[in-house]
């Protein structure tokens, strides 16, 4: 009698090109085989981007969903950008990340997909809300008026995984990440979060002999997670968190790091001697806003993440020997 074959396990990464995408294909190929964190026999990964497909429509979608059979989904795709264009564009990033979510999940469901995972932001909590961020509340108010479109339009992950589960039985959930940095992330200097951010605007001071100018006080506080910290925390909860209920993936409260020290360290990791100050005449921001890692440790026991120097220092490395094939917007030196 012939032996049954095992069902190969097909992981597709939607948004596999970006700083997360990058981060997992590096751990996947990284890690010792059949690791905790490593490729497994019987695994295949794939990773798509936006030339694969635009997941905004429904039959580009199922498309990809047809070509490559995955039997496991993280989805990290969506449309992202800073705040002016959360600020300016809100009804674009409230429909265009509906319909690039709802068309995921849907097509994860048609092809019975045994697990999906989709990557949220700690942006969906609400704006008013008793700290630390805790997984129970991200219901509990509107999100901030600043970027409610996207806010939003990730929220509806969460109730979305709930109802395909109810109403279906899929095993839908998601990851809530803090502030992410590392390698292949995105530098442009007008749209980037705050440390790929001031990285290049140390870089071009370095580079042009002008002063590195931090805006604020630097004394706000803010969880960092390293991509590649990132990345095995979304391994883990792919093959070994069943919850539907989402999880923060974060550092702990207690490795919180002032906008200072991420400019100090930068500045360190650079090698920049020039003048370095900060604009005090710029809005701060909101002081802190901990998030919890608390169930996370609870579940997945005993993990170190990278320590923060070390974290930066590979990122600027990276930034440093790819410049110019990194993504840097208008801005060259």
């Amino acid at each position: 009698m012939a032996q049954a074959t095992q069902q190969k396990t097909v992981i597709l990464v939607t948004g596999g090109h970006g700083l997360v995408g990058s981060a997992i294909k590096h751990v996947i190929e990284s890690e010792p085989a059949n690791s905790r964190f490593g490729k497994r026999t019987g695994e295949e990964w794939i990773f798509v981007g936006s030339r694969d497909g635009d997941l905004r429509d429904q039959a580009d979608t199922k498309k990809l969903f047809e070509k490559y059979k995955p039997t496991h989904v993280i989805h990290l795709a969506a449309l992202v950008g800073g705040l002016f264009k959360n600020m300016k564009y809100k009804l674009t990033f409230l429909r265009d990340n509906i319909l690039i979510n709802d068309n995921v999940l849907h097509a994860s469901y048609e092809a019975k997909v045994t697990k999906l995972i989709s990557c949220l932001s700690t942006c969906v909590f609400p704006d008013k809300v008793e700290l630390p961020l805790e997984e129970s509340k991200i219901h509990l108010g509107p999100p901030h008026e600043s970027n409610f479109g996207y806010a939003h339009a990730k929220r509806m992950v969460d109730v979305s995984n709930h109802a395909y589960h109810e109403e279906f039985g899929c095993n839908f959930t998601s990851g809530i990440p803090t502030n992410i940095f590392g390698p292949h992330d995105n530098f442009d200097l007008e749209d980037s979060h705050v440390i790929p951010g001031l990285i290049h605007k140390c870089y071009l001071a370095k580079k042009n002999g002008t002063p590195f100018v931090v805006s604020g006080t630097g004394k706000p506080l803010r969880q960092f997670i390293y991509s590649y910290d990132l990345a095995k925390l979304f391994i883990w909860q792919l093959r070994e968190y069943n919850d539907i209920d989402p999880i923060i993936l974060s550092v702990g409260e207690d490795q919180e790091v002032s906008i200072k020290e991420v400019a100090d360290a930068i500045v360190k990791a650079i090698g920049f001697t020039g003048e370095y100050k900060f604009d005090t005449s710029r809005a701060d921001g909101q002081f802190r806003k901990p998030a919890s890692n608390a169930k996370l440790l609870k579940l997945i026991g005993g993990y170190e993440f990278v320590p923060f120097q070390k974290a930066l220092d590979e990122t600027v490395q990276w930034f440093l020997s790819n410049y110019a094939n990194a993504r840097t917007g208008s801005v060259k030196a």
